[in-house]
């Protein structure tokens, strides 16, 4: 099929790839413009946009899709579907209306929950234990249209959400793959989304401080669920301190925020339980094992904020 492209960030890549891998003309690829990356604010170009210069793909960055000549662009290249992945623009009704066997996205969520920007993050963050990708026909809603296929996957124990990031845009992919296999046969269902639905929007960093008052598994899920950004923190010695990766500490409680590293390991307790922190990061300091940490910044007081 004849398909225009829209997606922006890493996740949206292996869609592209599996689109050309089967054969479909993409027509076009649109993409968020060039941001300002690293230390010289250099403009680096998304990844989307990487990938699809290196098969000689055309590019289109506009600012908004909100104008007739936005519109007039996009009718010219004629697609018979639309394909969006993690865009980060909302289609108008103008661009929703061109394709004629309609607008498809794919979501990283077991529709209708966590609808929004940040559904990989936000069931982490929430503790769930199971996840999964949906495809749908989208509508002017948020999220909110038909659905098509869906597929589940579980979230490991101490899977972070970069890692069920990673493995979800394989899943994504594939899904997105069998979709258009059936839209093009006609055959592809229409399934109305119903049930409790949730929000999952962007992260900030102001979810970052630990409250150590919270369950040890609580604490563990926000670690997890900010990895590898914008990354749960705490203060240790007066300083920041980022925590990359924790693990339940089995057998210890205390009270909120106390420390124990008689073992060498670096524990903390929490409201119920505790954790031991893995892998962690002093501001302006380089990422290092806890152990090795606490080596070199022994406690000065019996409190993680002491």
């Amino acid at each position: 099929m004849r398909i225009l492209f829209m997606g922006t960030p890493e996740f949206a890549v292996p869609c592209l790839e599996a689109l050309l891998q089967a054969g479909h003309e993409v027509c076009g690829v649109y993409t968020q413009p060039d941001k300002p990356k690293g230390r010289g604010y250099a403009l680096a170009p998304p990844p989307v946009k990487e990938l699809a210069q290196r098969f000689g793909l055309p590019v289109f960055q506009p600012k908004t899709l909100r104008t007739p000549e936005a519109a007039a662009e996009a009718r010219a290249l004629a697609p018979e579907v639309i394909v969006v992945v993690a865009y980060g623009k909302i289609l108008p009704k103008e661009i929703l209306e061109i394709p004629p066997r309609g607008c498809v996205n794919v979501h990283a969520s077991l529709l209708p929950k966590y609808r929004g920007a940040g559904p990989i993050q936000w069931a982490v963050l929430n503790g769930e234990t199971v996840t999964g990708v949906t495809t749908m026909y989208m509508a002017e809603g948020l999220d909110t249209g038909d659905m098509i296929l869906r597929r589940e996957t579980p979230i490991g124990p101490e899977e972070t959400a970069g890692e069920l990031h990673d493995r979800l845009s394989q899943l994504g992919a594939q899904l997105l793959t069998e979709t258009l296999g059936q839209i093009a046969a006609g055959t592809a269902p229409r399934i109305p989304q119903e049930g409790a639905s949730s929000y999952a929007p962007m992260l900030t960093k102001d979810l970052c401080p630990v409250d150590w008052t919270k369950s040890a598994q609580q604490v563990h899920n926000q670690v997890r669920g900010l990895s590898p950004w914008p990354v749960a923190s705490t203060v240790y010695q007066g300083k920041r301190l980022r925590i990359h990766r924790a693990a339940l500490a089995d057998g210890v409680s205390g009270s909120p925020g106390e420390l124990r590293t008689a073992d060498g390991r670096f524990v903390v307790c929490c409201g119920e339980g505790a954790v031991e922190l893995c892998s962690v990061q002093y501001e302006g300091g380089k990422r290092m094992d806890g152990v090795d940490f606490l080596r070199g910044h022994p406690p000065r007081a019996a409190r993680i904020d002491g």
